[in-house]
């Protein structure tokens, strides 16, 4: 394996590892610290705007579609014509640019088609950059998480300082720091390394293989996992707001949150080493049913704070345990493709259509029942994936009995 930083001279091999590993980590590091701003903030942004719950669900799930779409399309060229690299770069740049029209106009239309040109670019970043992550891991992949949890850092001081910030000033701060994140981020891209797997010709990346039976049933049980946090990405900080709490305890809620989140990144090799990835992933739908029966049955302060130490569960480990899962499911020559799918039909469709059900539904109940239907959806997933299992165990064993 080749790490190529673009000129004639900078060829390199995995033993510089460690430069490779800070340049990754700082992309982490500024994507979620953006993300910290973006996710907590955004939509009540918007909800400030005096745009409707429809039209709240309606921008989210505008992005989410983005999501869904493009992964796709620019990891299936960056496999077949290996160019990860140029395609990232050009996206980072592309979606800043169209991120500073977000600073001129606020009214409801224009910001959808904002939305949806910004998603456009945006939506691949992620997966090419989990793809050059475990490329650049090679056979460290159980430790990915130590250096996910620079993302969680970064997304924790963001979120605390800026629920501050936000009381002290006003929350149209938001999209100015947007734009700053995104700026610094498009610049370090630059240096991201690009990955090439020494082979005697290059391999067409095959959809195929990504549609086995076994993937397919993962990637449904964790659309519906996405599905089941449609509610806490696109209304946990409207439903705290309702509740009474101001955004310096809504950025602690998201902040803590994250803090459990990077115990267990920090922890993933030992957590991988010694629980089956199809164990942890059955376990992260349950915690998350949990979870989200939590938000829909309390209103008390100290119960929320502590239902959101969950999300070292509910997102730390499924995350880490997807990002592996396919990893080990999809073949050499459709790395990019394989995570870009992963992401697609989770973070993409299953958010999308978890922002458009919430929506209509916050309209019509409120925020509490939101949190009700995401407890039961994130349990049909998990009782799902975990009959699967068992069923193939089953199945195996039948077979050696044959035998």
């Amino acid at each position: 394996m080749h790490i190529d930083f673009g000129s004639k001279n900078s060829r390199m091999t995995i033993d510089d590892q460690p430069k490779l590993k800070f340049i990754i980590s700082s992309q982490y590091f500024i994507y979620f610290g953006v993300l910290g701003i973006f996710l907590p903030y955004f939509n009540l942004y918007c909800y400030h705007l005096n745009f409707s719950g429809p039209q709240i669900g309606m921008l989210s799930a505008l992005r989410s579609l983005a999501m869904v779409v493009f992964p796709l399309f620019w990891g299936s060229l960056a496999d077949r014509f290996r160019i990860r690299k140029p395609i990232y770069i050009a996206c980072t740049f592309l979606s800043t640019s169209i991120c500073f029209f977000y600073l001129r106009y606020t009214e409801f239309w224009p910001m959808l088609i904002i939305s949806a040109f910004y998603g456009i670019f945006y939506a691949p970043i992620i997966s090419f950059l989990e793809a050059v992550t475990m490329d650049v891991l090679g056979k460290e992949k159980k430790s990915y998480g130590r250096i996910r949890a620079w993302g969680s850092i970064s997304f924790i001081a963001v979120v605390l300082v800026l629920g501050k910030i936000i009381d002290w000033y006003s929350i149209e701060i938001i999209i100015p720091l947007i734009l700053a994140g995104s700026i610094v981020f498009a610049a370090i891209s630059i240096r991201i390394p690009a990955v090439t797997a020494e082979r005697k010709e290059v391999l067409k990346p095959n959809a195929r293989s990504l549609l086995n039976r076994r993937v397919v049933l993962f990637l449904f049980c964790a659309f519906l996992m996405l599905i089941s946090h449609g509610a806490y990405y696109g209304f946990f900080s409207i439903h705290l707001e309702k509740l009474g709490f101001g955004s310096t305890f809504i950025g602690i809620t998201w902040a803590l949150a994250s803090t459990a989140e990077i115990l267990v990144m920090i922890k993933s090799d030992r957590i991988f080493s010694r629980f089956s990835l199809e164990n942890v992933l059955f376990f992260s739908f349950l915690v998350a049913a949990a979870r989200w029966l939590v938000l829909f049955l309390t209103d008390s302060a100290a119960v929320i704070l502590l239902s959101q130490v969950l999300h070292a569960v509910t997102y730390g480990a499924f995350h880490m345990a997807s990002i592996l899962y396919i990893d080990r499911l999809a073949p050499d020559q459709a790395k990019t493709l394989g995570q870009a799918v992963n992401n697609a039909l989770t973070y993409g469709l299953g958010l999308m259509v978890g922002f458009f059900i919430n929506g209509y539904v916050y309209e019509i109940t409120g925020s509490h029942t939101l949190f009700l239907m995401s407890a039961l959806i994130a349990v049909s997933g998990g009782m799902l994936f975990q009959s699967y299992q068992l069923a193939q165990r089953s199945h195996r064993s039948g077979m050696t009995n044959d035998d």
